[in-house]
């Protein structure tokens, strides 16, 4: 893929070459079908889950135990290549500068936008019903629980649209051939 025509700023080198590294064909066999990129988003989701909650156990276990961040340590380096799978597999959806995309790349970028917002909206709600619903029943809010809560939630809506965005990326025309290579 080379610049895109549609767009009358011109890229700068950084764009040019997140353009260019965004676009590389070398790891399309890991996101080449859509069972595999929803693999990928899935085992996101899940080292993303397991990395929060040990940083939960961390800083709310008494004694803060160091084990958690050793395997937290460990589970990064999965985690990151996850992450490179979706946005290569996205062609950087969310990764590249407005300017650098094209208009159908635009406009997915807003649909998978405005799906995560209305995803993390979701998850808002629930997280603040399941706090006052459990204060309701103790009679005092689960203080200890709100800011891993919070934060937990921040680091879906952060995500939520790198995971969205893998969830909906379509085959290119030419996948059948990197998944009979690969």
């Amino acid at each position: 893929m080379t610049e895109p025509a549609i767009t009358t700023t011109r890229l700068t080198r950084y764009d040019r070459t997140m353009l260019r590294l965004m676009n590389d064909r070398r790891g399309a066999a890991w996101y080449a079908t859509a069972a595999r990129r929803r693999l990928a988003v899935a085992a996101h989701m899940a080292l993303t889950a397991v990395i929060g909650g040990l940083l939960t156990v961390f800083f709310l276990v008494e004694g803060e135990p160091l084990w958690t961040v050793a395997v937290t340590a460990v589970l990064f380096l999965p985690w990151t290549v996850a992450t490179g799978v979706i946005n290569a597999a996205t062609r950087g959806l969310l990764e590249l500068r407005e300017r650098a995309l094209d208009e159908r790349q635009s406009a997915e970028r807003t649909r998978v936008l405005a799906l995560s917002h209305r995803a993390t909206t979701l998850l808002l709600v629930a997280g603040a019903a399941a706090l006052l619903i459990s204060g309701g029943l103790d009679g005092d809010a689960p203080k200890a629980y709100a800011a891993p809560l919070l934060i937990a939630v921040l680091v879906v809506h952060w995500l939520m649209p790198l995971w969205v965005a893998g969830w909906r990326a379509q085959d290119e025309p030419g996948d059948d051939d990197v998944v009979a290579q690969g």
